[in-house]
């Protein structure tokens, strides 16, 4: 049996916060249970800040709000996980005073803090900046009998890359996130082949999870909800026999089964996909969308943003979502279905917002 799981649980003093904020974190549960030295444990997951300068010292309000409630609220996590996991687009359009700015609010975490790269991060300087100060852009590492990847799933060729007058010309395109003149994201050659160096020293039977930003699979590619060489990567997957991959940037619920390989994303401290008409926020500093898309759960425009629980339990992902002024919301492995099964809305042939 699955159980949805109150903030309550999870957050010791959560109601002392401001009651109808944006709930904007994911704790994950591993519970394996076979190699020596693992064990149930977790982690937190922050993604999708996008915190935007206006100029000088001025920034996005909302966007900053977003990001310091999902600190506090990782601060008062109970149990204590063992480090927190930063999802990518901590800034919008890659400036330093966007990412450092995003850094000192994630500064009073209690935790090791690991880190995704983002296309919002990246595109202003191809990542230089966010390597020489923040992290890596792929790397590996083990934790208690679990192999944890990260990967740059944000990349497109260098032709693509190079053909702009100007830096922020490139990252404005990219930014615009359903923008024609964009380039479908990929993994690349040269970071498969690393992957495929990484893995060869893992054991078939090691629990494998996969951090990247861009989902590891094809979903929607007019808003670039996809990465090029997905089937090349799931590939090098496809022989482990436990894989989980956790991925941002789509600010929505999404779930998916290719062969042993379960994808699930996380939410968004900024906005949800796509943007909700009644969410007052600062209009002109957002892309205009184009291209119309339903979330998971459309009668609800708060659907993308939340407490999200991962329980990873012999290799399946059950993961249970507290929503703000909503009714929980619980996706689960299905053994019979062998997949994940959204328990509330699969059965549904009609979408809610259809209903009268």
């Amino acid at each position: 049996m699955v159980k949805t799981l109150s903030r309550r649980a999870l957050v010791k003093g959560a109601s002392a916060l401001a009651a109808g904020g944006v709930l904007d974190m994911t704790l994950v549960k591993l519970a394996f249970g076979a190699p020596s030295g693992a064990g149930d444990f977790t982690f937190a997951y922050i993604s999708d800040s996008h915190i935007q300068q206006i100029e000088g010292g001025k920034f996005v309000r909302n966007w900053d709000r977003g990001l310091k409630r999902a600190v506090a609220e990782a601060n008062l996590l109970n149990p204590k996980p063992d480090f927190v996991m930063f999802g990518g687009d901590l800034a919008q359009l890659g400036k330093k005073e966007e990412l450092d700015h995003g850094l000192d609010l994630l500064s009073p975490l209690r935790y090791d803090v690991k880190y995704v790269l983002g296309e919002h991060d990246y595109y202003l300087d191809l990542g230089e900046y966010w390597a020489d100060k923040i992290s890596k852009h792929y790397y590996s590492w083990d934790h208690k009998g679990v192999h944890f990847i990260v990967l740059n799933s944000i990349i497109v060729d260098e032709a693509w890359t190079n053909k702009w007058a100007t830096p922020m010309e490139r990252m404005l395109v990219m930014a615009g996130l359903d923008d024609p003149r964009g380039s479908p994201f990929m993994v690349g050659e040269k970071q498969r082949q690393w992957l495929a160096a990484d893995l060869a020293k893992v054991p078939k039977s090691t629990p494998v999870v996969v951090f990247s930003h861009s989902p590891l699979q094809k979903i929607f590619k007019n808003w670039n909800f996809w990465t090029d060489d997905a089937e090349e990567v799931q590939a090098l997957l496809k022989p482990f026999s436990k894989v989980t991959v956790i991925y941002g940037h789509v600010h929505q619920i999404q779930y998916n089964q290719i062969g042993a390989i379960s994808f699930h994303s996380v939410m968004a401290t900024a906005w949800p996909w796509p943007y909700p008409e009644t969410y007052a926020q600062e209009g002109s500093l957002l892309p205009v969308m184009t291209v119309p898309m339903n979330r998971a759960d459309p009668f609800h425009e708060r659907d993308a943003t939340g407490w999200q629980f991962v329980d990873v339990h012999t290799g399946n992902v059950a993961l249970s979502y507290s929503l703000p002024d909503n009714s929980p919301r619980v996706v689960a492995y299905d053994e019979k279905l062998k997949r994940p099964r959204d328990l509330q809305y699969s059965e549904r042939t009609i979408p809610p917002h259809m209903h009268y």
